[in-house]
This record gives structure tokens, C-alpha cells and sequence, in this order.
């Protein structure tokens, strides 16, 4: 009887074992699914990464200022211009579709909260490159991959003064490249370039002095070598599906 009692519990333990197992296996797939294009408003993110991770690109003590003094103090300045607000309660795109009603601390601290989010989440020390689908979607409309490149580059380079280079689809779903100055994104109503981000270039000196001096050039070829073209591929995927 004791014998009957010891293997029933025993299944029972296994079961519970393998249940929890499944659990715990199923939560990173859980947490992927939820991007960061759709983040709590409230909550300053951590960083995807070690500061030395993107090493010899983007050196450990630009992104440790970067990240933790420049991104915090937009987050910090950004949730203090909405507390209270109706805005406190809206979507971070709802809040840009209207930006030009807001007022310039969040226009610009909210702007400065989402690019970075958005530009930490495009970078990553390995990437096997853009997905067919993206790849195709880029020969289609700039001629070749490469010609993309140079595009998007050659936007960033020449970005006057402080901004952020961009790939996003437009409203009829077509690829384009193009740039927006201070903390301005294509999601706001007041952007020159209007569309769903795809893959950005932070390109104020705060961004690259430390490393590479007045030479934004070399830090704009460095960035290819750190960009998340899994995280690209499947903003492209969900942007024209």
C-alpha cells in the first residue's frame, strides 16, 4: 500500500516538475512577444545590453553617460511633464499623433525618451543581417542593399546639427530614409518624415564625442557593424503585414 502511495506521489511530483519547466520555458517567448515599440510610458527600460558590449563600435563609457544620464534625465523630465495631465494615461503614440498640442517638454523629452528606447533596441553585438523579406523590400526601393546603406548614411552625416537618421515605411507601405532634427521621430505630427520607424541613428555628439571627436562619418560606418537586424526585420514584418 505504501509502495502504491510513494509511485502515485512520485508521478505527481514528476508532473508538477514538468509543468513548471514548461512554465519557465514559455516566459522568455512571453516577454520577447511584448516589443519595445509598445513600452510602459512610466517605466525607464534597462539597457539590452553590458555598456561594453558594443565594443570596439560604440565604447562602454559613452554608452554608460548615454544611457544613464542623457536617456534618464529625458524619461525623468518627460514623466514630469505629463503627471497630472490626460496625457499621464495615453499611449506613447497617441501622445506623438497630437505632439504639436503638448508643448516642447514633451515634444522634446518624449521624443528623447522613445528614440533612445527605440535606438538601444536596434543595436546588438552580433546580427546575421536584414531577413529576405526585408532585404527584398530594400532592393525594391533603393536599387541594392548597399545603395540603402549609403542613403541612410549619407542622411546621417548630413543630419545639420543634432538629430536622428531614419528607415521607416510610410503610410502606402513603402521603404523610405530620411532625418528629423532635435528629438523628433516619424510618428510625431509635427516630423518632416511621417511613417513606422524601422532603424535609427541617434547623431548628437553626446551620441559618439567621446570615441570619435567632431568625425561623425567614422561613427556612422562603425554603427553598421552593431545593428540588431533581427529586431529591423521584425519591425519591417509587422509594419506592412
Amino acid at each position: 500500500m505504501e509502495r502504491k502511495v510513494f509511485l502515485k506521489n512520485m508521478g505527481l511530483g514528476i508532473m508538477g516538475f514538468l509543468y513548471a519547466a514548461k512554465s519557465f520555458a514559455e516566459e522568455p517567448k512571453n516577454l520577447k512577444n511584448n516589443t519595445m515599440e509598445k513600452f510602459d510610458i512610466h517605466v525607464f527600460p534597462a539597457l539590452p545590453y553590458a555598456y561594453d558590449a558594443l565594443e570596439p563600435n560604440i565604447d562602454a563609457r559613452t554608452m554608460e553617460i548615454h544611457y544613464d544620464r542623457h536617456h534618464r534625465a529625458y524619461f525623468n523630465n518627460f514623466t514630469a511633464a505629463i503627471k497630472g495631465t490626460n496625457l499621464e494615461n495615453s499611449t506613447i503614440e497617441q501622445i506623438f499623433s497630437k505632439v504639436s498640442e503638448a508643448g516642447d517638454a514633451v515634444r522634446n523629452n518624449g521624443g528623447g525618451f522613445y528614440n533612445h528606447v527605440f535606438f538601444w533596441n536596434n543595436l546588438a553585438p552580433k546580427s546575421a543581417g536584414p531577413s529576405a523579406d526585408l532585404t527584398t523590400a530594400l532592393t525594391r526601393e533603393f536599387g541594392s542593399f548597399e545603395k540603402f546603406k549609403e542613403l541612410f548614411s549619407n542622411s546621417a552625416k548630413t543630419r545639420f546639427g543634432s538629430g536622428w537618421a531614419w528607415l521607416y515605411v510610410t503610410a502606402d507601405k513603402k521603404l523610405a530614409v530620411g532625418s528629423t532634427p532635435n528629438q523628433d521621430n516619424p510618428l510625431m505630427d509635427v516630423s518632416p518624415v511621417r511613417g513606422t520607424p524601422l532603424l535609427t541613428i541617434d547623431v548628437w555628439e553626446h551620441a559618439y564625442y567621446l570615441k570619435y571627436q567632431n568625425k561623425r562619418a567614422d561613427y556612422v560606418e562603425a554603427f553598421w557593424n552593431v545593428v540588431n537586424w533581427e529586431e529591423v526585420s521584425k519591425r519591417f514584418k509587422e509594419a506592412v503585414r
